[in-house]
């Protein structure tokens, strides 16, 4: 196991461990956690941030390291996607009900709303899917702009969500309603170039599902 490898598996062990972590939090009683002065940001939350800045950088960081020391391998083409989706999944499902997954965080307004995790999980779903058979085919589908742009989109939200709405809260400091939020506008914008990369993929792959000629 060459060293880009073994940071996208260092990746998917500390989500593993963020998992365990985040549930044994959630189980304790009487456990809470004050928000940084008026920052609204929860101090759980605040070191959970950190954890997904260090663990998107190792993503960046890996596949760098493969391509300029020509190390890329089948083990690593099949990890990273694998811990990318570990990742992100694992964090925009836990942040669909904060109040349920993190009791001790009485003062979140923002989260991922289900219809949002649903879209983008299916989307994934799909798109594994039509990789798997068309490598199958001996096809490759390379990724375009769109699924790399909806990458970018879910880690910025779930990093607005993770910092509640901060520092974007300020500019409308008596707005009570978390669906007209910056926040919530990227996590809209993720979940809509989540679904149109889905969409481009199958048309762009159809011939993917046509029989093969004889």
């Amino acid at each position: 196991m060459n060293l880009p490898t073994k940071i996208t598996f260092s990746r998917i062990v500390a989500t593993v461990i963020l998992i365990v972590t985040l549930f044994v939090l959630s189980v304790i009683p009487g456990l809470s956690t004050p928000e940084l002065g008026n920052t609204r940001i929860n101090l759980i939350f605040l070191v959970l941030f950190a954890f997904f800045i260090v663990a998107a950088y190792t993503d960046h960081l890996d596949g760098k390291l493969a391509r300029k020391n020509n190390q890329v391998t089948d083990l690593g083409k099949f990890l990273d996607p694998v811990a990318d989706k570990l990742l992100v999944n694992t964090m925009t499902i836990f942040l669909t009900a904060p109040a349920f997954f993190a009791p001790y965080n009485y003062e979140q307004s923002v989260f991922f709303p289900v219809w949002c995790v649903i879209i983008m999980v299916a989307r994934d779903t799909v798109v594994d899917a039509l990789r798997f058979i068309a490598a199958q085919k001996g096809v490759v589908i390379a990724a375009n702009i769109f699924g790399k742009l909806k990458t970018v989109l879910q880690m910025v939200a779930i990093g607005a969500v993770l910092l509640n709405d901060f520092p974007f809260h300020y500019i409308y400091p008596n707005n009570n309603n978390p669906y007209l939020t910056v926040s919530m506008f990227i996590v809209y914008a993720a979940t809509l170039v989540s679904l149109i990369s889905g969409i481009i993929y199958v048309i762009q792959n159809k011939k993917v599902f046509l029989p093969e000629k004889k």
